[in-house]
């Protein structure tokens, strides 16, 4: 059997076990993760073989089929002796060390060839502490443990490699992802672009709009900031370079609207899930506090665009490129995204778990998709988008699921050692207890440790070690996840490892350094709005109706005032009192003072109502 073979029968299986498990409920906890991580692993090594193409295959193979083989032996002792397990806790004998030893190599391994040696060093390193750390004098040493009790901890307990994360993996996120494939395979995909076509093409900097609408529809549903740009930016590039933009500023322009894709519900990078798990809140309460945040971060890029395009006389998109209207509302293009949508929302509201919700959503979405469908396209090539989807969700599984199981054997790592109680105490104490000093400190340490690693490793990792530092000044815990969670991701487009920069570079085929001065400029309130969550509770819709119109209010000032200062945007026509009125409004509009919100806004109308005053006499 041919390798595709094998790639295409591994994905199948994977996405159909999700269907099954999302259709009748998941297994017991654990056993539900081990199967899970098990498929996973065994897809892992047909999409990703160690040493493909070259002479040394022959070995690379050998590793592999040992990979997959002490995976399947370290799962099935699991589901074999899982009551055992749950009742006594047993002691860590030697092969359970042996076991747990091969299952962590895997998942390690499997990480580096799917996202590079970043995770896995990361993890590697909290293993090491927690083996070594008695060795390190002073606050940073611990009591030590041996590798029993290690053991332990991953492999024979929910608090390891089988724990909340592997558990969130396995079920939401898996769910959502074939949620999302099936989408997009069943016309969804071309919609999405027909749509961002439609309306922002014609508009001033069309090209950049139809870039920033489409990755970020495609970013809110493919759950990664690199992989959105590697798909939608092999059209959306290519498409501003040939319209005149300059290669930098296309490549830009991708990397920011994907990574917006991230922070914007209903699924975030998966993150979403993960953090109602940690917080202990529903994930309804997630969703609605990002909400306001993603649509600022939209708008901000919106407006940077058009100051950008009418400063540079950028081009339009022909008339005779955009597709009709009534193609793209078609009732065979809108009812299965409409269906899909429907389903899910109707779950939430009948009060299911969000695993049977998103499966209502996948119901609805195959049913739409059958009935628009059949008639005008044959029965073989209707299934075959179908079976593409299950593909589609199995491989894109793979990545996920190794993140999510070497994160959590992290965290429990940091949790065992209290290395992250420890780096809180020591970053509150540099602080001084005050909130902001400690926010600001872990913005930069966020935007570090995220740098090189996906939306939800990312989240995990600084949630585990940076999140309690602002809790424990007062922070509310709901504004201090979110704070860490953007600052984590907006890494991708922050230098000097700006991976989604570098992605849309090598495809606009021009230098990064300035593509990455762009994106920081295209992104910059996004820099500025988790500080807006910690100083507005209506920026997370609570605190009351006035509390989220004065925060929609300030949020609305800077997402035109700083885009307006970073690009030179003309309200009165002088520089220097344009520059000088964008920066008044920025400062009344972060001033917690009764009425700077108000006299903001009235700045920056009456500055543009007197530059327009101004160009009327001239003229």
């Amino acid at each position: 059997m041919s390798i595709e073979r094998v790639q295409k029968a591994l994905a199948l299986l994977v996405g159909g076990f999700v269907f099954y498990t999302a259709a009748a409920g998941p297994f017991e906890g654990m056993v539900q993760r081990a199967l899970f991580l098990a498929l996973v692993i065994a897809l892992g090594a047909a999409l990703y073989p160690l040493g493909h193409g070259k002479p040394w295959r022959p070995v690379g193979l050998a590793i592999d089929l040992a990979l997959v083989a002490v995976t399947a032996a370290a799962a099935g002792y699991l589901v074999w002796n899982y009551e055992t397990i749950m009742a006594s806790l047993p002691w860590a004998t030697t092969l359970d060390k042996v076991l747990t030893a091969g299952l962590v190599i895997a998942v390690l391994e499997f990480g580096r060839r799917t996202v590079g040696i970043i995770f896995p060093a990361v993890v590697g390193l909290g293993l090491a502490y927690a083996l070594l750390g008695h060795l390190i004098p002073g606050q940073l040493g611990h009591r030590g443990f041996d590798t029993a009790f290690v053991t332990e901890t991953i492999f024979l307990g929910d608090l390891g490699i089988w724990g909340m994360l592997t558990g969130v993996a396995a079920t939401v996120v898996a769910t959502f992802v074939l949620f999302g494939a099936l989408l997009l395979h069943t016309g969804g995909g071309q919609t999405f672009m027909d749509l961002a076509m439609r309306l922002g093409g014609r508009q001033v900097g069309g090209a950049a709009k139809i870039a920033t609408i489409a990755s970020g529809l495609f970013g809110m549903i493919s759950g990664s900031a690199v992989a959105n740009v590697a798909t939608t930016g092999n059209f959306t590039i290519p498409m501003m370079i040939r319209l005149g933009y300059p290669r930098s500023f296309a490549a830009a322009v991708e990397a920011v609207a994907s990574t917006g894709g991230q922070i914007a519900p209903p699924i975030m990078g998966a993150a979403a899930f993960v953090m109602a798990e940690i917080l202990g809140v529903s994930y309804v309460t997630i969703i609605v506090a990002a909400a306001l945040p993603a649509i600022l971060f939209y708008l901000s890029v919106f407006v940077t665009v058009h100051f950008v395009a009418q400063h540079r006389n950028l081009a339009l998109v022909p008339a005779d490129e955009l597709p009709r209207w009534g193609t793209i509302l078609a009732l065979r293009n809108v009812l299965p995204i409409v269906a899909a949508l429907g389903g899910l929302g109707a779950g939430i509201v009948l009060g299911r778990s969000i695993t049977t919700a998103a499966f209502y959503g996948i119901v609805g979405l195959l049913i739409a998709y059958l009935a628009t469908q059949a008639g005008r396209l044959p029965p073989r090539a209707l299934f075959a988008r179908i079976v593409s989807g299950f593909e589609d969700a199995g491989k894109g599984l793979v990545i996920i699921g190794v993140l999510l199981a070497g994160a959590q054997v992290l965290v429990s790592m940091i949790n065992l050692t209290g290395i992250g109680v420890t780096l809180s105490s020591m970053i509150v104490s540099l602080a001084g207890d005050t909130a902001w000093l400690v926010a600001l400190i872990v913005a930069l340490v966020c935007l570090v440790m995220g740098m090189g690693l996906p939306t939800t490793a990312a989240y995990v990792l600084v949630a585990a070690v940076l999140a309690p530092a602002m809790i424990g000044v007062g922070i509310d815990p709901l504004a201090a996840h979110l704070f860490v969670f953007y600052f984590a991701t907006i890494s991708v487009i922050t230098p000097p490892v700006c991976v989604a920069v570098f992605v849309g570079s090598g495809i606009a085929k021009t230098n990064w350094l300035p593509a990455a001065i762009e994106a920081v400029r295209l992104g910059a309130v996004t820099y500025v709005v988790p500080f807006m969550i910690l100083l507005y509770p209506g920026m997370t819709m609570r605190g009351g109706f006035l509390a989220v119109i004065e925060a929609a209010v300030s949020g609305f000032v800077l997402v035109v005032a700083i885009p307006g200062l970073v690009s030179g945007a003309r309200l009165t026509g002088i520089r220097v009192a344009d520059a000088t009125v964008f920066t008044a409004a920025i400062a009344l509009a972060i001033w917690q003072h009764e009425g700077a919100v108000i006299a903001a806004l009235a700045l920056l109308v009456g500055a543009r109502y007197l530059g327009n005053r101004r160009r009327e006499i001239i003229a």
